[in-house]
């Protein structure tokens, strides 16, 4: 497949996620020529330049040993944390559900097991470490704000996730919440580390991926976080196909000339692809690496890593 990055398969979520280092003065607006040719060969150069390391990236890739050490891993794609079947009752807890915020109040289960079972629907199983059921509450709450959802105490069970290699049913810690009939389900297993990429990152200051949101084996799109600053029209990833891998080259459109604050909007950008993604690898073109899943809640840690 000739691969070949387009800015008419980006679609951009102009959802902003999170906004840091605000108030410091900085001339990172300016690095740019004014002159409206000279900004096109800029920017034609600098799409060449992408081009060309994405293609790098996927060649280091296909068919090397860490694609087949990531293939055989456990990775989810999209939340492992569910909320109760019955849906949230109030605003203020479908509120306190999007902040993660959460008081206990009552024990949580000792985990006598150290392993657990991951059992794709592909047939085959991965024995992966689990969580305790404190260890997996600690993953879940990002807040102790109100307003609260009341966590009552929790047992182990399972739940379906959505993986690399397909739906995974996996052990879960089923968290009880004050007044519903059905519990939070919170993923028990830890995700596989990513194996070390057969490309070095890019040298320098990249714009690199900030996590991935979403995506499924039968997708045509994926959509992951980038960052981008004050004084532009916002963050662009372009992609580059293979039959092996799927790279994705994050970059700035329209940065403008003079003074900026210097600061990293995070915003959501869902990338379309030609054929659904498969058992294709998800590259970062900056990192070489694979792009690693953020859960939702996690946002904050993600643009932390984006501004620095």
């Amino acid at each position: 497949m000739r691969a070949r990055p387009s800015r008419s398969r980006c679609l951009v979520a102009v959802l902003v996620l999170s906004v840091v280092g605000l108030g410091a003065l900085a001339a990172g607006c300016g690095g740019r020529e004014t002159n409206g040719g000279s900004t096109r060969e800029a920017d034609d150069e600098s799409r060449q330049v992408r081009a060309h390391r994405a293609r790098q990236v996927a060649a280091a890739w296909d068919g090397s040993s860490a694609a087949v050490a990531w293939r055989a891993g456990y990775h989810p794609t999209d939340e492992i944390t569910q909320p109760p079947r019955e849906g949230l009752h109030t605003k203020d807890d479908r509120q306190a559900y999007r902040d993660r915020s959460f008081a206990l109040r009552g024990k949580l289960p000792p985990t006598g097991a150290k392993e657990g079972q991951v059992a794709f629907a592909e047939g085959r199983a991965l024995t992966r470490p689990l969580e305790a059921a404190k260890e997996s509450y600690g993953a879940l709450v990002r807040s102790g704000a109100k307003p609260r959802l009341t966590v009552t105490g929790a047992k182990l069970g399972e739940m379906t996730v959505v993986t690399s290699r397909g739906p995974a049913t996996v052990p879960a810690w089923l968290f009880s919440l004050r007044g519903y009939d059905t519990p939070l389900k919170q993923a028990a297993v830890t995700a596989s580390g990513l194996p070390r990429s057969p490309v070095e990152p890019v040298a320098g200051p990249s714009t690199r991926l900030g996590g991935l949101v979403r995506s499924a084996v039968d997708a045509r799109a994926v959509t992951v976080i980038a960052s981008h600053g004050a004084c532009d029209d916002g963050a662009v990833v372009d992609v580059t196909e293979t039959s092996g891998s799927v790279v994705l080259s994050a970059s700035v459109r329209g940065r403008r000339a003079g003074l900026c604050t210097k600061q990293a909007v995070l915003q959501q950008v869902t990338v379309q692809l030609s054929r659904p993604v498969g058992d294709r690898v998800l590259l970062d073109a900056h990192t070489g690496r694979p792009v690693p899943y953020r859960p939702w809640g996690a946002r904050l840690q993600a643009g932390e890593e984006a501004a620095s």
